[in-house]
């Protein structure tokens, strides 16, 4: 099954003509779902940080007994630091 034909294009990159910050999410998560740990982690670096972001917010939103805010802002910072280290790697390293 060819998944590419239902990828939504990145509009930051078809508008500037490069890469966002989230370019390559999609590709990544496929690759995850097939068990491709490794290629997904390289196409994507930050996308188990971003996964365990995604489940804190989910969290925050299901269990209203606790209040999951600070987490979520320090797993907010961790995940930028992680998806400016993954840009730098895609296209300096890779």
């Amino acid at each position: 099954m060819n998944l590419e034909r239902y990828m939504i294009p990145c509009l930051f990159k078809s508008i500037f003509g490069f890469d966002c910050l989230g370019c390559g999410f999609q590709r990544s998560l496929f690759l995850l779902f097939q068990g491709e740990f490794l290629a997904a982690f390289k196409k994507y670096p930050a996308i188990f940080s971003c996964l365990l972001l995604f489940g804190f917010i989910a969290l925050h939103f299901l269990d209203k007994s606790k209040n999951y805010k600070k987490l979520i802002w320090r797993m907010s910072i961790l995940n930028l630091f992680f998806m400016l280290g993954g840009y730098y790697l895609k296209h300096f390293y890779f």
